[in-house]
């Protein structure tokens, strides 16, 4: 089943694929503390959500938060 029907690799990003937090979990269909929780730095096994930070605004690229959720499938 695929997570996102325009992922493909080597895409180039688009304005589109950068999400705001409440964005991606809107997406993810998840509560936005998991997002929260999934982006600390604190996470202990380095197994965070790949998130690009701004002036202290967070944004995710939506082709790497398909490929950060394929890792995690096994």
């Amino acid at each position: 089943m695929s997570i996102a029907p325009k992922l493909a690799q080597n895409q180039p990003l688009a304005p589109g694929d950068l999400l705001t937090p409440q964005e991606l979990a809107k997406r993810l269909k998840v509560p936005l503390s998991w997002v929260y929780k999934h982006t600390d730095n604190s996470r202990a096994n380095g197994n965070r959500l790949p998130v690009l930070r701004c002036d202290g605004f967070l944004r995710f690229d939506w082709n790497e938060v398909c490929e950060w959720m394929r890792s995690r499938k096994d």
